[in-house]
C-alpha cells in the first residue's frame, strides 16, 4: 500500500497513563475511501487510537499523518476543520436543541459566521443561515430522521441519537469519519440499519474507520481490519485474514 493510498498513517505510537502503557510502538495505515474497523479487547487501547487522532490528547512518541501531512498537536476543533470527523462510545448530543439543530451546529463549522454569531446574524448573511439549515436537513435525510427534526434530542431512543451523532458528524463534510463503538446498546434491527449506513457513507467517498465489538458487523462491512491487544497491532489485514490469524483467535475472539 502507497503512502499516496493512505488517509491516515500511525507511526510507532507510544502512549502512557500514569506508568500505564496504552500504546505500545502502533504503526498501521488506513486507506482512502475504505472502511477499517479497529478491534481488540475492552483496554486494549482503541479509543485512545481516536483521542490521539483528534486531538484531545498528544502521543508520547511516533507520528499521526493525515493527508500527507504530520498531525502536530492540534485542538480537536482544528483536527475537525481538517476533515476528521467524529461520533463518541458514549453518545453526545445536545438534548435540549431539536434534532435539526443539532445537525446545524456540525455545519456551522464550515460557515463564515460560526454558531455563536448564527442567532444574531444581520439580514446579509441570513441567506448563510438558510443555508445550513437546508444542508443540515440534507443529512438528517440521509440518515433517516427528517420526521423527527423538530423533537428534542434528549428524546430520541439511543439507536436514533446515534444516528443522530452520525448526522451532525457528516454535516462537517469530513474526509475521514471515525465511529466509537456505533452498534453499542443497538438491537439487531438497528445494527443491520447502522451497517447499511456506514456502507452508504463509503459510497460517499468518505473514509470510515470505527472501533467495534459486534463481530458480525465488523465481518460484514470492512475493508481491512487490524486487531490490538495491550496496546500493540497483533494482526492486520482483511476480515477473512483476521479471522484466521491464531493469535487473534487466542487474544480476543476465543479458541
Amino acid at each position: 500500500m502507497s503512502g499516496n493510498d493512505l488517509i491516515l498513517e500511525l507511526k510507532e505510537l507510544k502512549k502512557s497513563f500514569g506508568g500505564v502503557v496504552a500504546l505500545d510502538n502502533l504503526s498501521f495505515g488506513v486507506k482512502r475511501n475504505t472502511t477499517t474497523s479497529l478491534i481488540g479487547p475492552n483496554g486494549a487501547g482503541k479509543t485512545t487510537v481516536f483521542n490521539l487522532i483528534t486531538g484531545y490528547f498528544g502521543p508520547d512518541s511516533g507520528l499521526l499523518i493525515y493527508r500527507d501531512r504530520p498531525l502536530k498537536g492540534e485542538k480537536p476543533y482544528k483536527t475537525a476543520s481538517l476533515g476528521i470527523g467524529r461520533t463518541f462510545q458514549n453518545v453526545q448530543v445536545f438534548a435540549d436543541m431539536s434534532v435539526l439543530e443539532n445537525v446545524m451546529v456540525g455545519r456551522h463549522l464550515r460557515s463564515r459566521t460560526g454558531l455563536t454569531l448564527s442567532a444574531v446574524l444581520p439580514s446579509f448573511l441570513r441567506p448563510e443561515e438558510r443555508r445550513i439549515k437546508e444542508e443540515a436537513w440534507h443529512w438528517l435525510e440521509f440518515v433517516g430522521l427528517e420526521r423527527f427534526s423538530d423533537m428534542p434530542a434528549g428524546a430520541l431512543p439511543l439507536g436514533n441519537q446515534r444516528m443522530l451523532e452520525i448526522a451532525r458528524a457528516l454535516a462537517m463534510e469530513p474526509e475521514l469519519l471515525l465511529l466509537d463503538e456505533p452498534a453499542s446498546g443497538l438491537n439487531s434491527r438497528e445494527t443491520i440499519a447502522m451497517g447499511e449506513l456506514i456502507g452508504c457513507i463509503r459510497d460517499k467517498a468518505i473514509t470510515v474507520m470505527l472501533v467495534e465489538h459486534d463481530m458480525e458487523l465488523v465481518m460484514e462491512i470492512s475493508d481491512r481490519v487490524a486487531v490490538m491487544n495491550f496496546g500493540r497491532l497483533i494482526a492486520e489485514g482483511t476480515p477473512r485474514e483476521v479471522q484466521e490469524d491464531r493469535e487473534v483467535i487466542s487474544a480476543y475472539l476465543g479458541e
